[in-house]
């Protein structure tokens, strides 16, 4: 029994975290309708999903490219035609498909890391901003507290960018190999939803004090509140132009949530 419950319980508490998460998101969709801010935000927001397009359209190409590569190098074609058994060109088919999500997403958390670096500014004030308001304080734009956040920001985010690159490479070897390398890209999301919601989080836990050491141990132990944001993220780029804007408010929501509770 006590085994069966040191299994259950850290699981419920991963899931309440994410369920903290999402709910962020709801909070944060009240909060900009709310104070009106869809107009501050429709700037960022289209530059924010010009990027986005244009980098997607370059990271398939790209991943094309080097799956191709990859085809030539090990002539895999030329020995699938001399095979010619049809389960052997599925498993290769799939696991070329997994390749090139594994690609994707990897090019794609460089992106996210660089619009991470250059919105630094703006998604300080709006976290700032948005526990001003929760908290019934008046905000005061504080331009030195703003270059503080920043410069905490890029550097949390190149030691993320780096460790999630790590790994990242290690899931393109890892989806080579058929039907076990299948499940590579689920991993490789759900690591990308990890540091993305990190980079989030972080800027309310420098307001409470954390160190960065402190804020990757506290994110470590509670790795529900960063998947959850970064799901939501993903989420919401059905709406990509609010995208990112979403996800600091809802991030500010989730630690002020955990503070209190």
């Amino acid at each position: 029994m006590k085994i069966l419950l040191s299994y259950i319980y850290p699981n419920f508490h991963l899931l309440k975290e994410i369920i903290i998460a999402f709910q962020g998101f709801e909070d944060a969709r009240y909060f900009i309708k709310k104070h009106q801010l869809f107009r501050r935000l429709l700037l960022p927001g289209i530059i924010y999903t010009l990027l986005f397009i244009a980098g997607m359209f370059l990271f398939w190409h790209s991943s094309d490219t080097v799956v191709a590569w990859a085809n030539r190098q090990m002539r895999i074609e030329t020995w699938l035609q001399q095979e010619r058994n049809e389960w052997l060109s599925f498993l290769f088919v799939m696991t070329g498909v997994m390749l090139r999500l594994v690609l994707v997403l990897f090019y794609f958390s460089f992106f996210k890391y660089l619009i991470l670096i250059i919105g630094s500014p703006l998604f300080a004030y709006l976290s700032e901003k948005t526990e001003a308001i929760m908290e019934g304080k008046e905000y005061e734009l504080n331009w030195a507290s703003i270059k503080k956040d920043c410069l905490r920001s890029i550097k949390i985010d190149l030691r993320n960018c780096g460790w999630q690159s790590v790994y990242l490479l290690a899931l393109v070897i890892f989806s080579l190999i058929p039907v076990a390398g299948w499940i590579a890209p689920i991993i490789a999301l759900l690591i990308e939803c990890y540091y993305f919601g990190f980079s989030m989080l972080d800027y309310s836990f420098a307001r409470l004090g954390l160190t960065p050491a402190e804020s990757i141990r506290y994110s470590g132990r509670h790795k529900g509140l960063a998947v959850g944001n970064g799901i939501g993220f993903y989420i919401m780029h059905i709406l990509i132009i609010l995208a990112p804007a979403y996800a600091i408010i809802a991030a500010t929501f989730s630690v002020h949530k955990m503070k209190n509770s």
